[in-house]
């Protein structure tokens, strides 16, 4: 049953809460005090991680993840440390444009990962589908609920400031906000978080198996284009040889701001979503819990698919036209959320 949102926000003000906390020039190079970087020793255990269903290091698969807000407009791209994440969202926000939320659990090495931008009310659910820790600058009023109720646990700039972020001189705010390991630590151990995943938590996705691979029985997907998103115009396009889709929005590659390299992902997922206006300033009250239709893409097919959830607050599952939860293939997987009445807006070739 779908949680009562507009009960909890009534009588909340629509402004968005999410103007930068004064704090004086942070550089990423400025390790804290005392912070050793996770470095997955090749001798280490390794596990599946829950993420991406490939082998890592016990003591990153083990961890819980971050799960970190990122501009996604003309000003906010291309983001730093976005292709280090297992798992990204994309969902539409106010003004027609998009913002992702990179999930990751191999982040130590990073310089910097952002840019770090603003809380939306939708995001928190998806963020603790993987036990996250979410990290963000400030809210729109609509998420304030849910962060002072703590019903995840979370970083927030515009409380903890240069503890946990820093700013960099390349941009102007409020897109300059970053976050890196050693800040990450420093805000995780301030707030008591534990960083082992719950004791019931057994992950989130189901994998192929070692030696096995999916590939759908469905149309050809070898070019999908998300035009229902008007401000990026994303797309992907499939490579036969590595078996990725490259990542394309603004009319260019999308790469990572860090070392210049193209975006890619082995799984893409389309959930189609209700995306009605909470007010007349257009902030969007998603659905993030009642279930719907979709896609899943990957090896270059496209299958149908419905997604459910147990509990609000729970995970989200997915399933084929056989009632069968779908298996990823092992990677990067990239979620994006599709407004309802504009699933006609992405095209396949």
């Amino acid at each position: 049953m779908r949680t009562k949102k507009t009960g909890i926000l009534a009588g909340i003000m629509t402004a968005c809460i999410c103007v930068a906390q004064s704090v004086p020039a942070f550089g990423a190079q400025q390790d804290l005090v005392g912070f050793e970087p996770n470095t997955g020793s090749q001798a280490e255990t390794q596990v599946k991680s829950y993420l991406t269903g490939e082998n890592v290091p016990e003591s990153i698969g083990r961890r819980r993840p971050v799960a970190v807000m990122m501009g996604n407009n003309s000003s906010g791209a291309p983001q730093s440390g976005i292709n280090h994440a297992g798992v990204v969202y994309e969902a539409p926000v106010e003004g027609n444009i998009t913002r992702l939320m990179g999930i990751l659990e191999d982040y130590d090495q990073l310089e910097r990962i952002g840019s770090v931008r603003s809380c939306r009310d939708y995001y928190l659910f998806y963020a603790n589908e993987f036990n996250a820790i979410y990290a963000h600058y400030g809210q729109a009023a609509y998420a304030l609920p849910y962060l002072e109720q703590h019903v995840i646990d979370n970083l927030n700039g515009i409380q903890m400031g240069k503890l946990a972020f820093f700013r960099t001189s390349d941009r102007k705010a409020p897109h300059n906000a970053y976050t890196d390991a050693a800040h990450l630590q420093a805000g995780i151990d301030a707030m008591g978080y534990s960083q082992e995943y719950k004791e019931e938590y057994t992950g989130h996705y189901l994998f192929a198996e070692d030696g096995t691979e999916t590939v759908p029985d469905g149309i050809t997907a070898s070019l999908v284009k998300l035009d229902n998103f008007t401000d990026n115009h994303p797309w992907y396009e499939y490579d036969e040889e590595t078996k990725e889709y490259k990542r394309f929005q603004f009319g260019k590659e999308h790469v990572d701001q860090l070392d210049n390299e193209p975006l890619t992902c082995d799984n893409i997922i389309l959930q189609y979503s209700s995306c009605p206006a909470y007010d007349g300033n257009g902030y969007l009250n998603i659905d993030a819990i009642s279930g719907g239709e979709g896609k899943f893409i990957t090896r270059g097919k496209a299958i149908d698919i419905r997604w459910e959830k147990d509990s609000p607050w729970g995970i989200t599952h997915y399933y084929d036209g056989n009632e069968q939860e779908i298996r990823l293939n092992p990677g990067t997987t990239w979620v994006e959320i599709v407004q309802n009445d504009r699933i006609d807006s992405v095209t396949y070739q």
